[in-house]
């Protein structure tokens, strides 16, 4: 998981996308730990609080750019992953991004969805 992190943290993502998928995720899994550490997180790096507020109902919101309505909803299928990630959800987030870029957004995912099934099987708490 560590060198997952170590990986992450030299890609070209950029900080708030890397909060906000963190944040999506961690509200999917329903991992109060990862929710309190990574919105205290994105408070750091400017992340408006009603941006916070309305990342559980991001699609009925108009304060996301379109580019990060399409990491969302990339993020969603990932978290809820039975098969594969649609062809339309792929599509239009390659829209916005290079493959290198999606690529680094899929690590992103899948990192926090890891740490967030060790923080909910442990049982960490919010504090």
């Amino acid at each position: 998981m560590l060198g997952l992190e170590k990986y992450i943290a030299s890609t070209s993502l950029d900080p708030v996308h890397k909060e906000l998928i963190k944040i999506r995720a961690s509200q999917v899994n329903g991992c109060a730990y990862c929710i309190n550490m990574h919105t205290a997180d994105a408070r750091k790096l400017g992340v408006t609080e009603q941006r916070i507020y309305l990342l559980s109902a991001w699609r009925e919101s108009d304060v996301y750019t379109e580019e990060e309505k399409a990491i969302f909803a990339l993020t969603e299928e990932i978290t809820l992953i039975s098969q594969h990630v649609s062809e339309e959800t792929y599509e239009n987030a390659a829209k916005f991004f290079d493959e290198k870029y999606l690529a680094e957004i899929i690590m992103m995912i899948i990192t926090i969805n890891a740490w967030n099934r060790i923080g909910i099987a442990t049982g960490m708490r919010a504090v």
